[in-house]
């Protein structure tokens, strides 16, 4: 195995190689199915590179509902086969992938009336269970449901207005840290021997005389150094931007993506009094109630976005929208206001849209969730649409499209077996970890914290701590976080800009009313130096993340898509991607 750690250094070295020799497949996209899509080609045995116009997981997988979920409600629509086949991946994702990533959490169902919908809701529910259980090979990885009546739904939710439910079905899903899971991805896969490069945007194709892609056209957008990357197949996996991709190679033909917002709201752990999350069922979709460790996530929303599509950002109507919503199911004294929020997301999912006249407006929750794999243009692959959970089975499938039936079944997909980094050894890690703390002085508040966002790699979190004691130390501004985390995101897990740390790393960006701004200097006091940045350097980053904070903060305040964008887009992009979009 090759080293897995994503830096500067390992950057450059991808770059060389990029730009001279020829992969068996290049991937476009390090969202989460690209990431996959890398690790699932390299892991096979295939040449593969990877490239990222922006961050790693900076589009919609970093900003999901942090939940690897079988969908639930897709029960309803009849859709068992996407549901099984979500829940399968769940599993695996939890017993083998990722571990330390995925966990297990129950949520509740309030049941508001005491027969029928107790027993639809019952055999609903008792269906996810039995396919979870089918897709496992009859293993049992998460508890089935439980029936409670009220008052022992008010005793694990004691902030439930009890008055309007007779009980609940407890069931259970799973969470996940998206971007964390993006970034893990990506570096088992360079740890197979994958070329790995952020900020680095393609720009056009190259074909041959029979018409088929042979080349991309690329930028390095940190050095705005032009090259041709060489592959015997491309694979596409851009999410909202795939037409705009597709675009450059063919006119005609390919995949239409529909981009629609979820939001969603952040509130302090101590601001809602229950043991577990909550599923509710709204009008126009479902919104969950659920837990982390410092504070519960809220959301989500999902509307038609028509702006730019780099930085979807939340109005205030969401984030009503969402307060109103929650607010159904909570008494009065734990009701949320506006003055609860310490953070909001935005992100759009990219939807397959049906073939409709041009100005229609659809509604997005119409739209399918399963995913779609073609062949653009000979040579280029396609694929967008699916699920979160899903995207393993994703990148298998524009695998084998792209190297054909023969050749998929010579060389299967071995990711089902293949652990991200951090899940190798988390078992026996977890085991020990109590004697590795002690000459530490690390809380078991923090080593839980630690173990859930890298796993086995928290030795390498120790490691950083035993070399530089200070590192132990938190930060002011938020102290559930080390100071060891910052470096570790520059020294292993490819951050090359303050806003990468804030967004992408240790999120504090969505966890504080201020967005990070108090911990900037001290931040910067970590990475500079492991950076080699100067003193001209320093005051950039920090001048661009502030002013990226003021303009999300003015973005929230506005009512409509359109004034919100335009809010957010007063703030100049770090590394702007060529097209503006």
């Amino acid at each position: 195995m090759h080293s897995t750690s994503l830096n500067p250094t390992q950057r450059a070295n991808a770059l060389d190689r990029l730009a001279t020799v020829e992969y068996d497949i290049l991937v476009i996209g390090g969202g989460i199915t690209g990431a996959g899509i890398a690790l699932d080609a390299q892991s096979r045995g295939y040449r593969t590179g990877i490239v990222e116009a922006q961050d790693w997981a900076s589009g919609t997988s970093s900003r999901s509902s942090r939940m690897m979920h079988g969908g639930l409600r897709y029960l309803y629509q009849l859709d068992f086969p996407l549901v099984s086949e979500a829940l399968r991946e769940r599993g695996l994702l939890m017993s083998t992938i990722a571990p330390h990533l995925v966990r297990p959490q129950p949520f509740l169902w309030p049941l508001k009336t005491p027969v029928i919908e107790r027993s639809y809701s019952a055999v609903g529910v008792g269906m996810y269970d039995a396919l979870a259980v089918a897709g496992a090979l009859g293993k049992r990885i998460v508890p089935t449901q439980k029936h409670y009546n009220r008052e022992e739904t008010k005793e694990l939710f004691p902030s439930v207005d009890e008055s309007l439910i007779v009980g609940s079905i407890q069931y259970y899903d799973s969470r996940v840290d998206d971007a964390r899971m993006v970034i893990a991805t990506v570096r088992a896969a360079v740890g197979y021997g994958a070329d790995a490069v952020s900020r680095c945007q393609v720009i056009g194709f190259e074909k041959n005389e029979d018409g088929r892609v042979v080349a991309a056209l690329a930028i390095d957008l940190e050095t705005m150094t032009e090259f041709k990357i060489r592959a015997k197949h491309f694979i596409q996996a851009a999410g909202v931007w795939t037409e705009e991709i597709q675009h450059m190679a063919t006119p005609d033909g390919g995949l239409q993506v529909l981009a629609s917002k979820g939001i969603h709201i952040l509130v302090p752990r101590d601001k809602i009094k229950a043991k577990t999350g909550m599923f509710l069922r709204t009008e126009k979709s479902v919104l969950f109630i659920i837990p982390w460790q410092y504070y519960w996530v809220i959301g989500t929303t999902d509307t038609a976005w028509h702006e730019q599509l780099r930085n979807p950002v939340p109005t205030a109507e969401d984030i009503d929208y969402v307060i109103e919503h929650a607010n159904v199911m909570l008494n009065e004294e734990d009701k949320i206001t506006r003055d609860d929020v310490i953070g909001t997301y935005a992100g759009l999912r990219p939807l397959l849209q049906p073939k409709v006249k041009e100005g229609s407006n659809k509604d997005s929750t119409k739209v399918s969730r399963e995913h779609t794999t073609i062949e653009v243009t000979p040579g280029l692959i396609a694929i967008a649409g699916g699920k979160y959970t899903t995207y393993r089975v994703m990148a298998k499938d524009a695998v084998d499209m792209a190297i054909g039936d023969i050749e998929a079944r010579r060389h299967p997909s071995r990711t089902e077996t293949i652990g991200v980094v951090g899940a190798d050894g988390f078992d026996a890690i977890k085991a020990q970890v109590h004697d590795l703390q002690g000459d530490l002085g690390i809380d078991e508040s923090t080593l839980r914290h630690l173990l859930g966002r890298y796993g086995s790699e928290v030795e390498v979190i120790f490691d950083l701590i035993r070399e530089n004691p200070a590192l132990g130390e938190r930060l002011e501004a938020c102290p559930w976080y080390l100071k060891a985390e910052i470096a570790m995101a520059v020294l292993h897990e490819g951050a090359l800009h303050l806003e990468d740390i804030f967004i992408q790393r240790v999120r504090l960006n969505s966890e504080t009313r201020d967005r990070g701004a108090g911990a900037v200097d001290q931040v910067l006091e970590i990475i500079a130096p492991i950076m080699g940045w100067n003193d001209a350097r320093i005051q950039e980053e920090r001048t661009n993340y502030l002013n990226r904070v003021k303009a999300e903060l003015l973005a929230e305040r506005q009512t409509n898509d359109a004034g919100a964008s335009a809010a957010r887009g007063q703030a100049k992009e770090m590394v702007p991607m060529l097209g503006g979009n």
